[in-house]
């Protein structure tokens, strides 16, 4: 059988896996509780469990596409390798001076962030290039060898190397790599250059620290993973999604782990892009919201948005990434009452072990799921599809001792809805926040959840910011494995250019955007995986001479005349700020490159039509915000396309519960999503 693809996506509490069968259109999906000692533990039993139930073996699988955070996690708790940095002589204090910013304007007692490389790991060395390229200082073979001897007795796992103005003649900064790594053959050197060439030393000296503090960590793991998958008959080549939104092969996500660490978020965002597709809803604000966080991202006619300026572990990311913006609480976070008698729910999280109090397993802080199944929105007998049963008696225990703290006797109940009620408010600034900074407004927008948590959660959010419709994918649950399952392989290049935009700098950036298309060409070679035609997606930084910062305009090909591209400026400048400057000079920034290939098609989902509307399984009291209601309870397996229901009602699948709260009403379209509609 050929085209049988697995995504996985590794969570804090759960991993899930999808499985994708194109010849008979089958689409499968399994939750496994994740095992955060091991990660590729889970993953093997996972995809065990999903091949057997598939009636495939694992030899039949053509590709696994896995999405992780174990990059990201090493960067937030600071438990990566021990590195040590090589720079440009002078520059010593790179990463201590960063940008000169305070953590905040406002508290005078704010502590600096520790540097990722501490200053007896920093090793000067004399070689230097101009603003130009000039070579304006070459190390001669008694400054490498003192070099060598100083990395040496830092007894680093792995370093990189940075030059002054690297990015302007990336394949000095690369000889010099080469000649320190003749004299270090057990160190793994990598030059910032071939990291990432742009401008901007403080960024790109942290690009290149972060590959190398995660790079020993995201090896041994990716060696056990293929370890595992293999022990237990997977032969396919496996795939690393990437945080912008793609994949990559192991080999090279082994050699650049950084491009991973949003990887999970993202590949969410991309199937709801592809949910959309350019139709309608051609408005989306994502919402995953799992065990441990939520996070949002926007959508616009099946483009999600990008960015190349985000914070990792507090420290700035100047890579391509899919945008994507923590908004609150998840599944399994805390809640609890702090020292002035305030309800708070988050940020810890009670994660996989030992989890919510309702699974049994010796944890004691009530959680978010423990919320919602005292108040009777999920059913403690069929969650996970009834493999796993919940304690609500244990839940209801735990948040009498919150209300208790709270003064409200041993009311559980009234302390659960509270809790509720502080995660969605939070929930809701952040959204609003977010998109207010974006010029959107709810409104306009739909909301589209997922991850265990999201469809639970989602109508009560968007009835709180002002969002009228939803929609809630058929694997919901998994999909961000879904998005891995199917994610093209994609891959981002960028070199600075840093010149005026004329004739001579316009020949410039024609023949850095051919080197590009040559490199990725190359690059996508070594995958071999992609199937048809590579997509080309050229851009640029611009800015009218004197501005502080670029604008990323689209380029129309590999060749753009300097008119092209200066009226690439003056539109976009135009369409954002309402004007353009035809008379100032233009400067170019930094030229980019986007290559993607696709792998395959993932089978759309399809359900037969209705007959009518269905009648409900059970009924449940449900307790929320405005007060108790008796709700409908239907299984989502028994829908059809054009079945209408009402709320208050719940609708059950094996993996998440979707709540249709009162003054909302759902209908299925054909692909089996399920539209929850806010009612005038």
């Amino acid at each position: 059988m050929t085209g049988v693809r697995v995504g996985i996506d590794v969570g804090g509490t759960f991993t899930d896996v999808v499985l994708a069968v194109p010849g008979d259109g089958r689409v499968l999906h399994h939750k496994e509780p994740s095992t955060p000692g091991d990660p590729s533990r889970a993953v093997a039993d996972g995809l065990a469990a999903i091949v057997a139930a598939a009636g495939l073996s694992p030899g039949d699988l053509t590709s696994v596409t896995h999405g992780t955070t174990i990059g990201l996690n090493a960067v937030i708790q600071r438990r990566g390798a021990r590195i040590a940095l090589v720079v440009t002589e002078g520059y010593r204090d790179v990463l201590e001076i960063g940008r000169s910013r305070m953590p905040s304007s406002f508290d005078l007692y704010a502590g600096k962030e520790e540097p990722l490389v501490p200053r007896d790991r920093i090793v000067e060395i004399a070689a230097r290039l101009g603003p130009d390229g000039e070579r304006v200082a070459v190390p001669d073979e008694a400054e490498l060898d003192r070099v060598a001897a100083e990395l040496t007795a830092a007894e680093a796992e792995a370093a990189a190397v940075v030059v002054l103005h690297s990015y302007t003649d990336p394949a000095f900064e690369e000889e010099v790599t080469a000649r320190l790594r003749e004299r270090l053959p057990d160190l793994r050197l990598a030059s910032s250059a071939t990291i990432w060439p742009e401008v901007r030393e403080y960024e790109r000296t942290l690009v290149a620290c972060l590959n190398a503090y995660i790079q020993p960590l995201m090896r041994g793991y990716f060696d056990r993973l293929a370890e595992r998958l293999a022990g237990i008959g997977v032969t396919a080549p496996i795939y690393i999604t990437a945080s912008n939104g793609g994949s990559l092969g192991l080999p090279a996500a082994a050699a650049r782990p950084l491009e991973t660490v949003l990887s999970g978020p993202a590949s969410g965002v991309m199937a709801a892009a592809r949910l959309a597709g350019g139709g309608e809803p051609d408005r989306l604000v994502t919402f995953d919201m799992g065990g441990t966080s939520s996070d949002i991202a926007v959508a616009v006619s099946g483009r999600p948005e990008f960015t190349t300026h985000t914070t990792i572990g507090g420290l700035p990311l100047i890579l391509p990434v899919v945008a994507v913006t923590a908004i609150g609480a998840g599944g399994g976070s805390v809640v609890w009452v702090d020292e002035q008698g305030l309800l708070k729910v988050g940020p810890d999280s009670a994660g996989a072990d030992p989890g919510p109090v309702a699974y049994g397993r010796g944890g004691t802080r009530p959680t978010v799921t423990d919320c919602y199944l005292l108040t009777g929105i999920i059913d403690p007998a069929v969650f996970l599809g009834g493999r796993m049963g919940l304690d609500a008696d244990a839940s209801a225990k735990a948040l009498a001792g919150v209300a208790a703290r709270l003064g409200w006797g041993d009311d559980g109940e009234a302390a659960a809805v509270a809790a509720l009620r502080v995660a969605t408010a939070a929930m809701a600034t952040e959204l609003r926040k977010t998109l207010a900074q974006r010029g959107l407004e709810p409104a306009r927008f739909t909301l589209v959840p997922y991850g265990g948590a999201g469809p639970t959660h989602a109508a009560i959010l968007a009835e709180e910011v002002g969002i009228g419709h939803v929609v809630v994918p058929p694997t919901a649950a998994t999909f961000c494995a879904l998005g891995a399952a199917g994610a093209d392989l994609r891959r981002d290049f960028a070199r600075s250019i840093r010149r005026r935009l004329d004739e001579d700098g316009a020949a410039r950036l024609r023949e850095i955007l051919a080197d590009l298309a040559g490199r990725a060409h190359r690059w996508l070679a070594d995958q071999g995986a992609a199937t048809g035609t590579p997509e080309l997606l050229f851009s640029a930084d611009l800015r009218y001479a004197g501005q502080a910062y670029e604008l990323r305009v689209p380029l129309d090909g590999a060749a753009p005349e300097a008119a092209d591209v200066a009226e690439a400026l003056h539109a976009g400048h135009e369409r954002l700020y309402g004007f353009r400057d035809t008379d100032a000079a233009i400067e170019l920034g930094t030229a980019r490159l986007a290559i993607v290939a696709a792998t395959g098609e993932i089978p759309p989902s399809a359900v037969p039509r209705g007959e009518g509307t269905p009648g409900p399984s059970s009924r449940r009291s449900v307790l929320l915000a405005g007060g108790r209601v008796d709700a409908e309870v239907y299984d989502r397996a028994g829908l059809r396309a054009a079945d209408r229901l009402s709320g208050p009602a719940i609708v059950e699948q094996d993996d998440t519960t979707v709540l249709i709260p009162p003054g909302w009403s759902a209908d299925v379209d054909p692909a089996g999503n399920l539209h929850l509609r806010r009612r005038p």
